[in-house]
């Protein structure tokens, strides 16, 4: 990508990166370790193998947008992020900052483990630039949103994982920064937090706020972006709408999954599990491997069953795609107030209708995704294929009711 020219009067972007790369020496040995640092004090070069993080990224976050990095574990995400953020620097290319970052990187990292919790927000506050003052205005809000209770007057050593990562999030958000970082931070501590992040971040960004989410799930990536960009490699794979970069990177993930299944012909699907599961799914009662027929207007009937390793009532999400892939639509059972039926312990059973079908002729494929009660996780998924049958010369996907006059 090259890099992009701004007419006059036109803001900056908040974030602008244009050929960033990062490389970091390998080394086998002590010896090796101790012979590169001694060329670095010489300021001579020092011959070492090189891993490279990241290769020549490039792409912009304008104010008010909402952008997600997604990818597999060592992509090169979290060294993009901490290279945005100012943690690591840049080996290569160029990286352009307007306004004030709040990262949520490692949360609670820079916590002094004697310092009270307290003492910790006067002393993040005042490594942020505020004064004694101002500390004082934000005190009861972090101390609010951490809400931790009496432990905000015990040292952070004894507080527990989860206790950290509350304070964490609470002073990093408590100036409301132009834009926030975040590396999977919604993948950490209990449900309640994860839904009072989720609401703090959805009203900030409903502020015009700007975020940067590093999420392995795409329910959040697209629950709370705009756009998306897919790392792999090091390198940016696709830069894009949300949903077309997830379900493109979800298509290929699906995709080594299933060549990593065939290489193990011998394993078999176990009888629990500790994830929730789509144990069954039937399109007009029926599983097949075969095409469900479906006439023009139709109904389309999805029922199944999913599985929840902790007997808690889990939710679905069901969607429906075209063969190729592009989205047509979703349904989600925890935004429609719908509640599983137990059919037995910690199997919970569905349906769903969806009657006139507006797809025009074509393949489709419709797919049950398990999710935790909240509604906030994907995990397993199952999908079937069904025709449309009919003759129609309109084009696109559904047919829409109208009206000529």
């Amino acid at each position: 990508m090259t890099a992009t020219v701004h007419p006059a009067g036109l803001e900056p972007p908040l974030i602008s990166l244009r050929e960033v790369g990062k490389v970091y020496p390998v080394h086998s040995s002590a010896a090796s370790r101790i012979a590169a640092l001694w060329a670095k004090l010489r300021g001579v070069p020092h011959a070492a193998s090189e891993f490279r993080a990241l290769d020549g990224i490039s792409f912009d976050v304008r104010r008010g947008e909402s952008t997600a990095l997604v990818g597999v574990n060592g992509a090169g995400k979290s060294t993009l992020l901490k290279v945005i953020a100012g943690v690591a620097k840049a080996s290569s290319g160029t990286v352009a900052i307007h306004g004030r970052v709040g990262a949520l990187l490692e949360l609670g990292a820079g916590f002094h483990p004697e310092y009270t919790g307290s003492e910790n927000i006067a002393l993040a506050c005042a490594l942020m630039g505020l004064s004694p003052a101002r500390t004082r205005e934000h005190q009861e809000a972090i101390v609010a949103f951490a809400d931790i209770g009496a432990h905000i007057d015990q040292p952070v050593k004894h507080y527990s994982s989860g206790m950290v990562i509350r304070l964490g999030f609470a002073i990093a958000t408590a100036l409301t920064p132009d834009v926030l970082i975040t590396d999977e931070v919604l993948s950490v501590g209990d449900e309640s937090f994860q839904r009072k992040c989720i609401a703090w971040m959805e009203n900030y960004l409903e502020q015009g706020g700007t975020l940067l989410l590093c999420s392995h799930s795409m329910y959040h990536v697209q629950k709370l972006c705009r756009q998306a960009i897919w790392i792999e490699a090091g390198r940016a794979r696709l830069i894009g709408d949300a949903f077309e970069v997830t379900r493109q990177y979800l298509a290929w993930h699906d995709e080594r999954t299933a060549q990593s299944r065939k290489l193990q012909p011998g394993a078999a699907a176990a009888g629990g599990g500790s994830i929730y599961q789509v144990r069954s799914m039937r399109l007009n009662d029926m599983h097949s491997e075969e095409p469900v027929l479906v006439p023009e207007g139709g109904t389309l009937v999805v029922s199944g069953s999913v599985y929840s390793p902790d007997d808690r009532i889990p939710q679905i999400a069901v969607g429906v795609v075209k063969l190729d892939g592009t989205p047509v639509a979703g349904c989600y059972s925890e935004m429609d107030g719908f509640t599983l039926h137990r059919q037995e312990p910690q199997l919970y059973t569905y349906t769903l209708t969806l009657p006139c079908l507006p797809l025009l002729p074509g393949a489709y494929v419709a797919r049950s995704h398990a999710m935790d009660p909240e509604g906030m996780r994907m995990f397993d998924h199952v999908e079937l294929r069904f025709d449309v049958a009919g003759v129609s010369r309109e084009t696109g996907i559904c047919k829409l009711e109208h009206a000529w006059s």
